[in-house]
């Protein structure tokens, strides 16, 4: 089942956010490179992407529950100027991937967007993300761009 999100619910996607970036989050791969820095692990700031979806729009995020438990998420993002949508975060706990969750939920996001009158919607993953390199073609998206990713010390 799929419901929108609540006040709350926040923790649960944070903790399936972890769970689901564990081996495709830009901040794991920084830290695999350099620690942890300063006291604050890849975790934490993948998190706070999660809060600032929230922040930015609680009424385009949707849950899929399972037996009474969230396990997968999307969150959705307007530009109601350009009518271009965007879909920042899409997660599935690893214990329930590839049973078509994800399809549920970006169908939910896809419908959402629409009823707003956008007109495309944009998404991004990492290049070692296999199953969401896979996964996002098959939903009709296509590739326009590849962005690099760096990192280096100032100390």
């Amino acid at each position: 089942m799929i419901r929108p999100y609540r006040a709350g619910d926040d923790d649960t996607l944070i903790d399936i956010t972890i769970r689901a970036f564990e081996d495709v989050s830009v901040d794991r791969n920084i830290e695999a490179l350099y620690g942890v820095i300063h006291g604050v692990g890849w975790q934490e700031r993948k998190a706070r992407h999660i809060e600032a979806d929230i922040a930015a729009n609680p009424g385009g995020i949707f849950l899929f529950e399972l037996e009474g438990r969230v396990v997968g998420f999307v969150t959705c993002r307007v530009n109601r100027r350009t009518r271009i949508g965007h879909i920042p975060n899409i997660a599935v706990h690893p214990d329930h991937q590839g049973k078509g969750i994800g399809k549920q939920l970006m169908d939910t996001a896809f419908d959402y967007l629409r009823s707003l009158g956008m007109s495309y919607v944009r998404i991004e993953t990492l290049e070692q993300n296999h199953r969401c390199v896979a996964f996002y073609p098959k939903r009709g998206f296509r590739e326009i761009a590849r962005q690099i990713h760096y990192i280096m010390p100032l100390e």
